[in-house]
């Protein structure tokens, strides 16, 4: 029998026989309900809106609901209209009006169909979750009408009834809205966002709005996420990261409007230094956007500016900490400024700029007086913002390196390996680190410089380590060639290679993916591996599908930089009781196109699991802890029968 003072404390809960019954009935039904639908997502890249579609499709899982349900009933185009009308309820009626009025039977029949949706999508859950789930103003309908069985005889007129009055009180259009939000939020119980939220887009904040508003998410960090967290906590050269890559692609809107961060420091700074840097260097890289010509200066000014001064913290890190062994990155003191070169083992390169009026030879990585001050009010700006610092919150309690989740790893990166196949060590004082025990390491590392920021064990050097150290399962890369990019143009494609981790060749391997899921503790029989970061190829031929379907890359390329390089725009995974399945997208080109396409944006749908039998809750993590909260209740409810423990009852 447990233990009987934690049994006494279970009996504070339920006092009596008739309350530990209903909790042992309750749990045991739910048990044996349906799983309920995953959604996997990574490598956002801060594109808000195609973000957001893809949350309100549940990556086509709303549409296939609609084929189910009204397979004959409705044409393709009728369908679509549906599909349309819940993802954007305001702007699709808003758009009939234009075109002429809604009239009463377009209502009616609308209601109808989202009542049935509805149905359909809340069906797997208790009565109670539903009920939590209701907007407010409109619970006790929208429950009456989701428990009215299609073609109940004794119903029909009742629910006539209600939608008719809904119409006629011109409550309808609310109601379609509110309906819309339930399906949305029914059609998906748990949304995983497997890492980089942040990167070149121009909208992460918005994002971060979104996952700080949904019901149940989890985050597995990505490279561009530590590179914000760090940043937040004030690590400098994360700081200058950040901005030096808002600045590449022209988004100063977040930075300045989203965040709320200060600017001006450094633009003043830059039009002093830097008043005609190198167009083809520092001109912002707009991608489905335009800028006037005087933005782009300063914008071009302000790039260079930072990457200079970025380039010289780094230096000083890796000074700092010769454990991170990236001595090959000092780059500024290789230079000969005099000359205009760079020497890289034995050879020596033209620098296509060698403006650096802020850099002494003598001491390359030196901040200026008015760059240490620059950079120092931008640390300021960073670390006392109650937005950001809410947004990072976030990413700290919500987030991890890894997540086993229902017999599945989830992993942003990779897990570090050797060219033999081994996993990768890293030694800090005297420790060693691979696997599994490497993962928990950063993990801890990172929980410490947010719990501990100001702490002597250079938890936030870790941090830049975790953006681009060799060994990073974030950066996944022998080193980071941003400089040489920048400074350099040969003909020399091996200067520039950043050479992949080996797990992104040993990954194709299914022995490989059984290893680490066994490293994890998994069933590598049926588990999965669910990656991101890297982006697939699909028009060079390139599979998501590794390992003989151990592993999945779900990272098809949802920035609109990648989609040239990929063909497509991006894969999403959905996990249901019967299936798993492997989403490609088109490209999201805008709410408008959205509203007004006429098919699906799903290019491709790949069944990559089948079961046997529908998955239960039982079948679950959730419904592992719910089976030991039942065997503990039994154990109580015995204690009540033999007299153990004494049964209270009010009054």
């Amino acid at each position: 029998m447990k233990d009987l003072k934690y049994l006494e404390l279970l009996a504070e809960q339920f006092p009596n026989i008739p309350a530990v019954s209903t909790e042992i009935i309750n749990l045991k039904a739910i048990l044996n309900l349906p799983k309920s639908t995953e959604h996997f997502l990574t490598d956002l890249h801060g594109e808000a809106e195609a973000f957001k579609y893809m949350l309100k499709t549940a990556s086509g899982v709303i549409e296939y609901k609609i084929d189910q349900i009204f397979s004959d009933k409705l044409t393709d185009t009728e369908k679509r209209e549906l599909a349309t009308l819940i993802f954007y309820p305001k702007s699709k009626m808003k758009e009939l009006h234009e075109r002429g009025g809604i009239p009463p039977e377009w209502y009616k029949e609308a209601l109808d169909y989202m009542v049935r949706i509805s149905q359909e999508v809340s069906s797997i859950y208790t009565r109670s979750k539903v009920r939590k789930a209701l907007p407010e103003k409109f619970a006790y309908i929208i429950e009456e009408l989701l428990h009215i069985k299609e073609g109940d005889p004794n119903k029909k007129d009742y629910k006539d009834q209600i939608l008719t009055t809904i119409i006629e009180i011109e409550q309808a259009e609310n109601f379609i809205i509110s309906l819309s939000e339930l399906i949305q939020s029914f059609a998906v119980d748990k949304l995983h966002i497997i890492g980089d939220i942040f990167d070149r887009g121009p909208a992460p904040d918005v994002i971060m709005n979104v996952l700080k508003n949904h019901h149940n998410v989890d985050i597995q960090w990505g490279n561009h996420d530590i590179l914000w967290m760090g940043a937040a906590l004030g690590q400098k050269a994360l700081i200058a990261t950040a901005l030096r890559i808002a600045l590449r692609y022209g988004n100063l809107e977040f930075l300045e409007e989203g965040y709320g961060i200060n600017m001006r420091p450094l633009a003043r700074f830059a039009m002093n230094h830097y008043q005609e840097p190198d167009s083809e260097i520092f001109e912002p890289k707009l991608i489905e956007r335009e800028l006037d010509q005087d933005e782009i200066k300063i914008m071009t000014q302000m790039h260079k500016a930072i990457a200079v001064i970025q380039f010289k913290l780094e230096g000083q890190l890796i000074k700092k900490r010769p454990e991170f062994k990236m001595n090959e990155a000092l780059y500024l003191e290789k230079i000969d400024y005099e000359k205009g070169t760079i020497s890289l083992a034995d050879a020596e390169y033209k620098l296509t700029d060698s403006h650096f009026p802020t850099v002494d030879p003598l001491d390359p990585y030196r901040l200026s007086g008015w760059e240490e001050e620059v950079i120092e009010q931008l640390s300021y700006s960073f670390e006392n913002n109650d937005r950001l610092k809410e947004d990072i919150r976030f990413l700290f309690n919500n987030g991890n390196m890894y997540r086993k989740y229902n017999g599945n790893l989830l992993f942003h990166g990779c897990l570090p390996m050797t060219e033999a196949g081994d996993f990768s060590t890293i030694e800090v004082e005297g420790k060693e680190y691979s696997g599994k025990k490497l993962m928990d390491f950063f993990d801890d590392v990172i929980r410490r410089s947010y719990s501990k920021p100001d702490s002597e064990g250079g938890y936030k050097d870790w941090l830049w380590y975790l953006w681009r150290g060799e060994l990073s399962p974030l950066f996944g890369k022998e080193k980071m060639t941003t400089f040489l990019r920048y400074f350099t143009d040969e003909d020399q494609p091996e200067l520039y290679r950043e050479k992949k981790n080996p797990y992104y060749q040993a990954r194709e391997n299914e022995y490989v993916c059984k290893k680490i899921l066994t490293e994890f503790g998994l069933d590598p029989e049926s588990g999965h591996i669910i990656n991101g970061h890297t982006p697939v190829a699909e028009k060079k031929g390139e599979s998501p599908i590794k390992g003989n379907g151990r592993l999945l890359v779900i990272d098809g390329g949802i920035s609109a930089a990648y989609h040239e390089k990929t063909g497509i725009a991006g894969y999403t995974l959905t996990y249901s009781n019967t299936k798993m399945r492997l989403i490609s997208h088109e490209p999201f080109i805008s709410k408008k196109n959205a509203l007004h396409k006429d098919s699906r944006d799903t290019i491709s749908a790949t069944e990559v699991l089948k079961f046997e039998r529908p998955q239960k809750i039982a079948d679950t993590d959730i419904g592992k802890k719910l089976s030991e909260d039942v065997e503990h209740l039994m154990q109580l409810l015995k204690a009540y029968q033999d007299g153990i423990i004494k049964e209270k009852y009010p009054g």
